[in-house]
This record gives structure tokens, sequence and C-alpha cells, in this order.
């Protein structure tokens, strides 16, 4: 098969779509297939890139690290019958997601795509007539959903509930894949050799863009919460990644008294992301707002249990009481957890071994294999159904 990615976001920007986007390709080309990837440009591409095209974007006004692509190009019709393309795979239901779609209908190949993100939960970077603006894009994803041959959510939670919004295509749940091997071979000591952690210190580890979406500032007061429960225990938060909330977190960990048990080491390598998850103890995740939380199955994989706030995809991710725990949105729910398996390291270790065990049923050639069926099925269809004219 050759498959056509469209995507509005893409490396050098990381961010679970971006691990997801590598990840599924990667395992697809081991299987045997083409894939080409339709992404926005960042600067001037240094290197000679044969399966990504690249289109002239500009940086977004609300996030500078991120480019908004221009999704003109006179001779992608062109190009994607050159490359002789049988479907297309769409990742977004704006720009290049949108683009992509019109390529599909206007060459009649299958669509899919797939519900990464719960876009109406992110209306906090639009400055004025959120509430509107919410009802909008949740309007505009669910008649782009209409539009495809397939929808794929990460989680069955996310697919009810974009059923609920009106949804009427065939949903299937695909969660974004891991090499979960590669979670396992971190270096437990990297972490706490680059940022001068003690040996006895607990760390808590955190992955991911630091916005307001990932309710981050939450973490930091249920994290004083942790260090005034246990005042002759040495713990340490490591929040990996950067994002638009970076300076206000960080004096807000001033104001909380936090400052110097707070480690904030901006945007990493993946490899290094591994040796991050090699030396923690514990996962704690704070977010509302996802659609599966691919960073947890990433830590499961590395054998660290995680804390979790109860929310959407990530209540999938989590099997309570087994490789950590989901709560409330509490802060001090949140605390307790983090407390009863700093203070348990029996159970610690226990949730430990399950989480590498639960880690399986997210590997990434599974559900690559998973991907190429739904592929296969949709391209097959779509060939019947020109057969039958």
């Amino acid at each position: 098969m050759r498959v056509a990615i469209f995507t509005d976001s893409y490396r050098p920007y990381t961010s679970g779509v971006v691990r997801s986007i590598e990840t599924f390709s990667e395992e697809l080309l081991a299987l045997g297939h083409q894939v080409y990837i339709f992404a926005p440009r960042y600067g001037q591409v240094q290197s000679r890139e044969e399966t990504i095209f690249r289109f002239y974007s500009v940086p977004s006004p609300t996030n500078p690290d991120y480019n908004i692509a221009i999704p003109i190009s006179l001779r992608l019709k062109a190009t994607l019958k050159q490359l002789k393309v049988n479907i297309i795979h769409v990742h977004s239901p704006f720009m290049l997601g949108r683009l992509g779609a019109r390529c599909a209908r206007d060459l009649e190949l299958p669509l899919v795509f797939t519900y990464h993100t719960l876009y109406d939960q992110y209306v906090h970077y639009i400055p004025v007539a959120r509430n509107l603006t919410r009802k909008m894009t949740q309007k505009l994803s669910v008649q782009f959903c209409n539009r495809c041959d397939m929808v794929l959510v990460p989680t069955w939670v996310i697919g009810e509930y974009i059923r609920g919004l009106g949804v009427q295509v065939p949903v299937t749940k695909l969660p974004s894949g891991i090499k979960v091997e590669d979670f396992q071979q971190g270096d437990p000591q990297w972490l706490r050799e680059r940022y001068g952690i003690g040996a006895e210190e607990k760390v808590l580890l955190f992955v991911g863009r630091l916005g307001q979406e990932k309710n981050i500032e939450f973490l930091l007061r249920a994290y004083r919460q942790v260090l005034d429960g246990l005042p002759q225990t040495p713990v340490r938060l490591v929040l990996v990644g950067g994002g638009p909330e970076t300076g206000n977190l960080k004096l807000m960990a001033q104001a909380l008294g936090i400052a110097e048990r707070t480690v904030f080491t901006g945007p990493l390598a993946g490899r290094d992301v591994v040796h991050c998850y090699a030396g923690a103890d514990l996962f704690v995740f704070p977010s509302v707002t996802e659609t599966q939380g691919l960073v947890i199955g990433e830590a499961k994989a590395a054998g660290v249990p995680a804390v979790a706030v109860d929310a959407f995809g990530v209540a999938e991710m989590v099997s309570h009481g087994e490789d950590g725990f989901l709560t409330s949105l509490s802060e001090q729910a949140f605390s307790e957890k983090i407390l009863l398996l700093l203070n348990d390291e029996g159970l610690r270790r226990r949730m430990a071994s399950t989480a590498r065990e639960n880690a399986r049923e997210l590997s990434a050639k599974v559900l690559a294999g998973q991907l190429e069926n739904v592929y296969r099925r949709l391209i097959e269809h779509r060939l019947h159904k020109s057969q039958v004219r």
C-alpha cells in the first residue's frame, strides 16, 4: 500500500501526535508499505526528505514553537497520482487535514482520520468568545469526521464522546502504539547525574507540553502537599517538556516554595526522555484533556506506575489499583495516592511490574498490523464500489 499522511504538526515539533505518526510510519515501512508525509515546514529544510513534503508555514501567534501550514499547492494532486497513493490518512480536521480530505474526494481515495485531540478543550488559546469558539470547534470537527470513511480513536471513551456530538461514520478504536522495548532500555542514573538528584531522593516525573491544557498548576499544588506530607523524605518533581506556560509555572513554583525541589528540563531528545522514565519512581499526570495519554503508556513500558486524574482517555490507560491510581480532580486525592506509593515500596514495586506487563497491549508492531487491516478493508471497499458502478 501507498499511504499519504497529512498532518498539521510534525518534527522538529514534538508532541504525542508527532510520535504517533513517526511510530506508525516506521512500523508500516517494516511491513513493506510506503508512507508519504505532508506537513508544515520549519525554517529551511537542511537535508533532502524524499518521502516528506513540506508546505510553507508561519509561526502560530499563540505558540511560536508551532508552525501553521498554508494549505496551498498547485502540484499536490499530480504528486499524489505520481506517487500512486491509494489511501489518505489525516491527523487534523484543520489546514492540511482539510487539504488531504479534498484530495481524497477529488481523487476518489478512501479517507481515514485519527481523532487525536479534544479540540474544543483548547479554546483557552483563543483570546475572545471562547464559548462560541468551543461550539464552533465541535461543529467543525463533527462535520469533518462525517466526511471520512473511517474515524480512528485512541480510546473508546473518545469514540463515545464524538458519537454524542454527532459523528455518524464508522469509528474504530486504535491507540497510538509505542516501541515497548525502547522504554525498557533507559539508563536509571542518567536523570540523577544530569540534574544533581541524590540517590536517596524519590523522583516524580511528568512528561508533556507545558501548556494550560495539561493542568500543571494542579500538579504543583498537589506536589506542595506531598512535600508537606513527607517532611523526612526527599522528593523531587521533574517536568520534562517545553511550552508557553514554562515561565508562569516557574513563578508559581517559587510562590509555593517548591522551586528548589522542582526540575524544569525543557524539551529533551527522545533517547534522553527514555532515560528520564528509567530514573523515575512515579509518573504523575494531571491532564484532563487527553484522548489517550501516550506518555502514560511510555511510563508503563519503563515500569513506572502512574498517578493520574480520571478524565477522558486517561481512564483507559491506567488499570486502577493494578499499575497505578486514578483520582478525582482533587489535589488532596491526587497527593494522597502519591504519598501512598512513596510510603509503600512493596506496593510501588508490584505496580511497576504490572505496568511493564500491561504495556505490551500498546505494542506498536501489533497496533500497526491493526492499522494495516483498516487500510486494506477501506481500499478493497473503495475498489469494489468503483467496479460496481
